[in-house]
């Protein structure tokens, strides 16, 4: 009995951990691990992180739309020797 609510204990905090992270991105499971010395202390830098990636994800969208105008524009010369090839 004593073993079985040992490793519920385990498995809970485990997976609270596991929740904590996706949820706050607290790196409670990098803690546990040894591979961070404070849960805590990177939140505001992932999060800065996490906002610079979003940023440049919608500067290289930004830029994709504008390749595909150019690509589709009737006048660009690579689509007329496609209707040329046609």
């Amino acid at each position: 009995m004593e073993i079985f609510l040992l490793l519920s204990g385990i498995g809970i905090t485990a997976l609270t951990a596991c929740y904590l992270d996706a949820r706050y991105q607290w790196r409670l499971n990098d803690w546990m691990n040894g591979q961070c010395s404070n849960p805590f202390a990177t939140t505001s830098s992932l999060r800065a992180d996490i906002k610079h990636k979003d940023e440049h994800i919608a500067q290289l969208q930004a830029r994709i739309e504008t390749l595909e105008a150019i690509v589709t524009e009737p006048a660009y010369e690579l689509n007329k020797k496609i209707n040329a090839l046609k």
